[in-house]
């Protein structure tokens, strides 16, 4: 059988040079139809991408997850957004109740562990919402930090697919594509926002600094642990 790694390859060599609606085109309706789902943030920039599985096809699962940390903006935006682009299989994921009793019942542990908290509010509650799926879209782009400055295409991570398709779009194309087709911008990026996650861990980003830079700002943290193996990510915290 095929490993993932190897499908990843071939993949790859298949629709080299190809990315946005043209890369997700033959992956959604052929190649890995019925086993894909879209994971978006509804922060800044989704739009666009939900936009493009919309219009190939709007039934494509999209995962969302819903930390208990979000802000209000980014929620009634993800109501907006669903609607407005007709996604049928709009799916929203939370971190479990008794999770969220054990390990941070006073809603602080973002303070003080906010590897921890990242994993019981994200890393966890998506790997139960990945279970059944082989593949995996996700919004990354390598101008947003330097960090994601060697982001490919298609990959292979902890057993699944990754499809990043707008990984070499830069700013001027994702505000190009936003601007052709009327898509509503998130609420706070008038305000500064570039990247928004969970309220206590965004902040505004400087002119000139990468767009990610508001995010655990001052917590030397970079990721919140999704795009990470597992074992890198903070243990369980009681």
């Amino acid at each position: 059988m095929t490993g993932v790694g190897d499908r990843a390859a071939n993949l790859a060599r298949t629709y080299a040079g190809l990315t946005g609606p043209a890369l997700l085109e033959p992956l959604l309706t052929r190649e890995l139809k019925g086993e894909i789902a879209l994971v978006s943030s509804f922060g800044a920039e989704s739009a666009v991408l939900l936009h493009m599985v919309a219009e190939i096809d709007p039934a494509t699962p999209v995962i969302f997850l819903n930390t208990g940390k979000l802000f209000g903006e980014t929620l009634r935006y993800r109501r907006d957004l669903v609607a407005r682009l007709g996604l049928t299989d709009a799916r929203e994921i939370k971190p479990l109740p008794e999770d969220v009793a054990a390990r941070d019942a006073d809603g602080l542990l973002w303070r003080t562990n906010p590897d921890a908290c990242c994993r019981f509010r994200k890393v966890e509650p998506l790997n139960r919402a990945l279970e059944g799926f082989s593949a995996w879209i996700t919004g990354r782009k390598r101008f947003q930090a330097s960090t994601r400055a060697d982001l490919v295409t298609i990959e292979a991570a902890e057993g699944r697919l990754k499809i990043n398709p707008l990984a070499d779009w830069d700013r001027d194309d994702l505000v190009a594509y936003l601007d052709r087709h009327d898509l509503p911008r998130h609420p706070l990026e008038a305000d500064g926002y570039l990247s928004i996650g969970c309220m206590p861990c965004t902040d505004r980003v400087a002119p000139g600094d990468d767009v990610r830079s508001g995010r655990w700002s001052g917590m030397g943290k970079t990721e919140c642990g999704i795009h990470l193996p597992l074992s890198a990510v903070a243990a369980p915290s009681n």
